[in-house]
């Protein structure tokens, strides 16, 4: 049995960034993921893929965000399960938890906080019937290492904001990138539908709409593409990857069976005071949850964390009063007895 204070599923970056809010409460963590790595779709599906929306980081890799934030809460000493799915939860007659995996293995702790993202997902895959004899021989449905893209032909398919970013990303890598939406307008982020539209003019990106890949063509591997548009004939584009981003289906999973509130496949929080769900104990932070004016966004997981993070304080310690302290004055102290002080002149100016 693996004994923690708060026991987090889900070791994306909302989760990893938790342990250092519960650290700096003297909370232990301890994380569940399904993944063989810690860092969840930042990791798994884009760690090369460029955010622009974190605070103090004009542009950071995804992968180099997970690594920043293992880096950030190594003081903290979490525990890891990885590989496993948390599968069962039971509530014990005090009020704590025991979650059990898909391998067997036991977690007990007074707080569950659940930062699962979309929970488990697969890509969306267009309706078309050749496409199946291609894939991971030219098409993939998500970009984990561009660099196999290097020097070569791509055709990418989709309208929102992973097509885009990545369009822009592998202008510079590919020797010829095409962008194939069906409309006209971009479901994306207007900052990046204004940087396609930059290459294009530059001729560093094909973009063609409105428009569909209707077939795949090749032998062992993709060799083209079938596009068809409304006011002209279809034609064959030579490539040599094809790269459909149609975003990804996400599912719960059996945290879906836990008894928790649901509401399109999202969980249901009380955002007005500490991102509860309806089970007291049971916390939802990130994208897995829903409320009123919700944004998946990860700096907004950040905020939901910390403000969890006070709230299981009070919940595990009823009688203790906390005085939160600001790391620039208090500085951060770590489990494994390191201390990063804060500069003494920050402190006399704060005081």
């Amino acid at each position: 049995m693996i004994k923690t204070d708060i026991l987090i599923i889900g070791a994306g970056p909302t989760g990893l960034f938790t342990v250092f809010e519960a650290g700096l409460l003297k909370l232990k963590c301890h994380l569940i993921d399904a993944l063989p790595q810690a860092g969840g779709q930042c990791s798994e599906i884009y760690p090369k893929k460029p955010i622009y929306d974190i605070p103090a980081f004009p542009e950071v890799l995804a992968g180099d965000l997970v690594d920043n934030l293992m880096e950030q809460i190594k003081p903290f000493e979490p525990g890891f399960t990885l590989g496993e799915r948390a599968e069962t939860i039971e509530k014990l007659e005090d009020e704590t938890f025991v979650v059990t995996t898909n391998k067997g293995t036991k977690h007990h702790a007074p707080i569950v906080a659940i930062a699962g993202g979309l929970g488990s997902f697969e890509p969306r895959k267009p309706p078309i019937p050749t496409i199946a004899n291609f894939e991971d021989k030219g098409v993939e449905y998500m970009i984990r290492e561009p660099e196999i893209y290097r020097d070569k032909k791509i055709v990418i398919a989709g309208g929102g904001d992973s097509a885009l970013d990545w369009s822009i990303f592998l202008a510079d890598v590919a020797s010829s990138v095409t962008l194939v939406h069906r409309r006209n307008e971009f479901r994306g982020a207007l900052d990046s539908v204004e940087k396609v539209q930059e290459l294009k003019n530059k001729g560093k990106i094909t973009l063609i709409t409105p428009a569909e890949v209707t077939e795949v063509v090749g032998d062992q591997h993709v060799k083209g593409v079938a596009i068809s548009q409304k006011d002209r004939e279809s034609f064959v584009l030579e490539t040599d990857h094809f790269i459909p981003l149609f975003g990804l289906s996400p599912k719960l999973g059996p945290i879906a069976n836990w008894g928790l509130d649901i509401e399109k496949n999202a969980i249901k929080v009380n955002n007005a005071l500490d991102y509860q769900t309806n089970i007291p104990g049971i916390y939802a932070i990130g994208d897995v949850n829903t409320y009123p004016g919700k944004l998946k966004l990860i700096l907004c997981g950040f905020h939901e964390a910390t403000l969890m993070c006070q709230s299981a304080y009070k919940r595990i310690f009823p009688d203790k009063k906390y005085v939160m302290k600001y790391t620039t004055v208090g500085g951060v102290e770590g489990f494994d007895g390191s201390k990063k002080e804060a500069p003494k002149a920050v402190v006399k100016a704060i005081n």
